[in-house]
């Protein structure tokens, strides 16, 4: 007898509502229809460019893959902002890199 072991990732805001979407409004039950409503609301980049964020985010400036995704979800629009999300993590990033994902991220943010 085996069992089958679901594995966990995590998913941006962006990917949420690509997911929720591809399942199509009439499939959905009520938790998912609200889920979807809130990221619909909430997304600030396309899922497309919330995957090319994370993984840069991750490989090129390092961060961990939680905080790349809490980043992703709420898109900081300054360095400030930014060191909230990072404050926790045990390790130091320079103000250069810190800009430079700034600047990253203002480069792929919808406009509303």
């Amino acid at each position: 007898m085996s069992k089958n072991e679901l594995g966990q990732s995590k998913l941006s805001l962006p990917q949420v509502k690509q997911v929720l979407e591809a399942i199509g409004d009439e499939n959905l039950d009520q938790f998912q229809r609200r889920t979807l409503d809130y990221v619909s609301k909430f997304t600030k980049v396309d899922s497309a460019a919330a995957e090319v964020l994370l993984d840069k985010l991750v490989n090129e400036y390092g961060l961990e893959e939680d905080e790349a995704v809490q980043v992703v979800n709420c898109m900081p629009q300054s360095v400030d902002e930014l060191r909230i999300f990072l404050a926790g993590g045990r390790k130091i990033i320079e103000a250069q890199k810190l800009e430079a994902i700034v600047n990253l991220l203002n480069e792929n943010r919808l406009l509303k």
